[in-house]
């Protein structure tokens, strides 16, 4: 089991960027859906500063909130590629 969470936005094609990602790895993790509107995202702002999604938190590895999903995606693949 691990520790990841999925800040996302139904619809959103960079969070099904990531999604997809996980799902090739066969990863678990906590989706967490944010409101359509920017003004109203204050968790995901909290925790990462800033109201885009996706952004990920891993915490076995110390990610407080990683944004953008080409990182997400780049990251996933180093970090947990290898083991499945």
């Amino acid at each position: 089991m691990t520790d990841l969470t999925l800040y996302e936005l139904e619809g959103c094609p960079y969070c099904a960027k990531v999604k997809t990602k996980l799902a090739d790895l066969d990863l678990e993790y906590e989706s967490v859906m944010v409101p359509r509107s920017h003004g109203e995202r204050t968790e995901v702002e909290e925790v990462s500063g800033q109201t885009g999604v996706p952004v990920l938190i891993d915490e076995e590895h110390g990610i407080d909130a990683m944004p953008e999903s080409d990182d997400i995606v780049e990251y996933l693949e180093e970090t947990y590629g290898d083991a499945s």
